[in-house]
Formats: structure tokens, sequence, C-alpha cells
């Protein structure tokens, strides 16, 4: 592999042998700063999608094996939303307040525009609707964009939505009523997802607990639901009697140690590739908690701006957004038929997508 950030051909080697993509491209502009990844892991059911997360990421060993694991999550979400869209990622290696500039956006979007549609880009973790108009004015391949350009507008909106019908349908499984009234909801991470979620449990009656690195976010959800308790830290709230974890930070919320303490039934969040190593969904079922695989519950996002792609229109992409509720319902079925945990069930019926009309795509058209 081309040492491009100057990650050595060892480690390099042992993070892409994780998992088998498509195309990596490293991308890089000394003038502007730029300094990224994009990753295309399956293209079976139509050009990827996947957002672009902005992180000052301690290493380029650490951003590659980022992008790598959330690519790879996204083949597997784009396939379960029923969506006819691959899965890519991009990261750009930086501090978003001190590093992003529209020269560095646009440079982005150069190379976004190079790969010819092959990948599709919208906001992540650092990332907004406002930059995605920014990077558009370099690249047609951009979902995500404001509503005063034609865009989806803010894709918290459907994810947090997304989550709050993954939730119910694992009150449904749990406890025979998709209802989250009288629960207790923790929720790690109160930003751009989390506080969208909140929302929906307060209304559906829930009792919340939150906590979060900003206090800022803390102070602003407070100022909106005075009745949500504020714990210190995600060791304090896992430690709590939940009956809902919900992770909404960074991914790796579940480890050994986490796993081993919860003493919630359900776990169902909007973060990314919650589960911390091969291994902890079967950890998690081994103590009768019921695991939401993250990439599907939290689809909603990504429905959302893969509707911009066609022209955009919420009340469609609502409507689709609220089938992660029978999506979620059909793999804890599956599950339970099969004997195997929820995230091995949802990746069976990903895989089985992308491989049956993978195939049909193949079909000669005759051009």
């Amino acid at each position: 592999m081309t040492d491009v950030f100057g990650l050595s051909h060892k480690d390099a080697g042992s993070v892409t042998g994780q998992t088998r993509h498509e195309q990596v491209v490293f991308c890089s502009d000394e003038r502007s700063g730029l300094r990224a990844i994009i990753a295309i892991h399956n293209t079976a059911l139509g050009p990827a999608l996947g957002g672009t997360r902005f992180y000052p990421y301690e290493s380029e060993q650490a951003a590659l094996a980022d992008v790598l694991n959330l690519s790879r999550a996204m083949a597997y979400k784009n396939a379960l939303a029923g969506l006819d869209l691959g899965g890519g990622k991009a990261v750009i290696i930086g501090d978003p307040a001190a590093d992003k500039s529209e020269a560095l956006l646009r440079a982005y979007g150069r190379f976004v525009q190079s790969l010819g549609g092959r990948y599709f880009t919208a906001c992540d973790v650092g990332t907004y609707s406002e930059d995605m108009d920014v990077v558009a004015r370099e690249s047609s391949y951009v979902t995500g964009r404001t509503l005063a350009h034609g865009g989806a507008g803010d894709s918290s909106i459907l994810t947090a939505y997304g989550v709050f019908q993954g939730m119910r349908a694992a009150a449904e499984h749990s406890w025979g009523s998709p209802s989250l009234r009288g629960r207790r909801v923790g929720v790690e991470g109160v930003g751009k997802v989390g506080h969208r979620l909140v929302d929906h449990l307060v209304e559906d009656g829930a009792e919340v607990v939150v906590c979060d690195v900003s206090e800022r976010a803390v102070e602003r959800l407070v100022g909106r639901h005075p009745q949500v308790r504020v714990v210190a830290d995600r060791l304090e709230l896992t430690a709590s009697a939940l009956d809902v974890y919900a992770p909404c930070a960074l991914g790796g919320a579940l480890d050994d140690d986490t796993v081993a303490r919860l003493s919630a039934t359900v776990v169902c969040g909007g973060a990314n590739n919650q589960l911390g190593h091969p291994g902890v969904e079967k950890q998690l079922a081994d103590r009768g908690i019921l695991y939401a695989p993250d990439y599907v519950v939290n689809a909603g996002g990504v429905i959302q701006v893969a509707d911009e792609i066609e022209g955009f229109n919420m009340d469609r992409a609502r409507a689709k957004a609220t089938q992660i509720y029978d999506t979620t319902l059909k793999i804890f079925s599956s599950a339970a038929e099969d004997g195997v945990p929820p995230a091995v069930a949802a990746d069976r019926l990903a895989e089985r997508r992308m491989s049956e009309v993978g195939r049909i795509r193949g079909i000669w058209l005759g051009h």
C-alpha cells in the first residue's frame, strides 16, 4: 500500500487485512491541509454512500482502521435499509474546529468528484449540511445538503427517529409492548442524534438518564427537558439500573467491562460500530441482553440523505425510516429461530440481499 501519510507498510497491512474493500483512496492537498481517506467497501447494490467524518485521529493507522470499519458497516446498513446503494465512508484527519476551511472542503470535493460517482458523500461526526454545500461546489456526488440548496438537511433527524423505532421493536420483543413508557433509558451522548432521541423518549413517557463529555450539550438538553437526570460519565451511566442502554457517542461502547456491568435488558443506540470486538454480541446474548444491531437501527440518517439523490421528500423518507421497526423485529425473530445473536442474524440478512440483488445486477443489458 502507498505510504501517503507516513503509515508504515507493516501497520497498514495489519489494518487492511481485517476486511475486503473494493477501493481505498488516500487524498492529500498540502496547501489546504487536507488529509483524507475514502473507503469503498462494496458496490454490489449500487454506488457507495456514506458520510464524511472530520476527526483528530491520533494516527493515520487509527483513521484507516476507522474508515474501513465504518465503510463496511455502511454496506450492511444500506442493504438492510432496502436502498440500492453500496457502502462507503470517508474520514478527514484533523480538528474540525481548527482545521476546517473552504479550501480544504473544496479540495476534498475534488477528490470525491474524481471517483466518477462510485461514492456519494454526506455528513458525519465533525461535518454539517453547510459543509456539504461547500463540498458540492466541486462535486456532483454530495448528499445531506441544506434545505436552502435542495438537500435533506440535518440527517440526525431521521437517525434519531430510526433508533427510536428500533427501540420500540426491542420493547415489543422484550416486554410485549412497543412503548417505552415507564422504562428507564440511559442515553450516552446527547449531541446531534442523542438529544433528538431524548425528545422522542420523553414524548413517549420514558424515564431518561444521560451523560456526555460536553457540558454545553448537557445544559442545552436539560434546558429543554428539566426532568432528565444527568450522571457524571459513562461508567456511572452503565452501572445504573437501566431498562435500555442507548450508546449515541463514538463507537466501541460495548467492551468486555461494560457488558459485564450492564443491568439493562436492551441495548439500542445511534452510535456506529458499538461492539468493541468480535464476540461481544455473544457475551450480550449469554447475559440475556437484547442487542439491536447499530447499523440496522441508525439507518434513518442514510435513508434521509439517500432520498435526496432523487429529489428530497421528507414524508417519503420518514415513511421508509418507519420500516426500521419491522426490520428490527424481523431480525430478532430470525435470531431466535436460528439460535444466534441478533448481530449475526442481521449480517446474514444483509449479505443475502447483497448477494441476490448483486447477482441480478450482473445480468447483461446489451451495452
